[in-house]
């Protein structure tokens, strides 16, 4: 499958102005990508991608404590005791207490740790791997039509993330669900990377990309979706 064409098809049909981003764990370091310099935040590797950066990132290279939780190359048992119990979020404003916390962390997705030790990152339309999960950041009306064309043919549902971290909503809840995860993004992604006060994220399994952009490209054929 060429995820090249698939990205520049997608693109078109929905007018993207971000490149979506083709994210790939790892069990072992890859030999053709070279590895991230430097520290960055989960979701600042996402912004790296989407403005055309290809590389690879272990635990050293993660900045974040929720990025290296959430994509599972940190065992939450390993962090201190205010990071476990989430203490340290209330001084910040995120939550108003502990017990808020933790009940946030019952409903939020991580993969299991100890599997990968790498995760790949790169642009859509110059992927060389198959992708686990492509993230796109977009306006409400390309994410409302990612949505209708995920259930063109299968009738099936999208899941709706509120303000679980992006490494959580957006890529381990689409890799671990196997669902497209639709969402507005944590404060501080939105801080961090270039997302505008308009746009929305979307994220879609890697193997439901070419079915759902070969149904966004018949939908266009159909009374509601054409263009004028």
């Amino acid at each position: 499958m060429d995820y090249n064409q698939l990205g520049e098809k997608l693109n078109e049909l929905l007018r993207l102005e971000n490149e979506p981003v083709a994210i790939k764990w790892a069990v072992g370091e890859p030999r053709n990508v070279a590895k991230e310099e430097g520290k960055s935040r989960f979701c600042m590797k996402l912004q790296k991608a989407m403005n055309g950066e290809i590389f690879y990132a272990t635990l050293e290279e993660e900045e974040c404590m929720g990025g290296a939780r959430y994509s599972g190359l940190k065992d939450m048992r390993e962090y201190p005791a205010n990071v476990q119990s989430g203490a340290f979020m209330v001084p910040k404003g995120l939550y108003k207490s502990i017990p808020a916390v933790q009940r946030s962390r019952e409903n939020e997705t991580y993969i299991t740790p100890g599997i990968f030790n790498a995760i790949v990152f790169a642009p859509l339309n110059k992927v060389e791997f198959e992708p686990d999960v492509i993230f796109i950041v977009c306006n409400a009306k390309q994410g409302m039509e990612i949505l209708h064309a995920n259930a063109y043919d299968s009738g099936t549902h999208g899941i709706g993330a509120d303000a679980a971290p992006v490494c959580s909503s957006m890529a381990a809840t689409p890799y671990m669900t196997g669902k497209v995860t639709y969402g507005f993004g944590d404060v501080a992604a939105r801080q961090s990377m270039d997302i505008t006060p308009e746009e929305i994220v979307v994220s879609i399994p890697g193997s439901d990309l070419s079915r759902i952009v070969s149904n966004l490209g018949e939908m266009r054929t159909q009374m509601f979706f054409k263009e004028e």
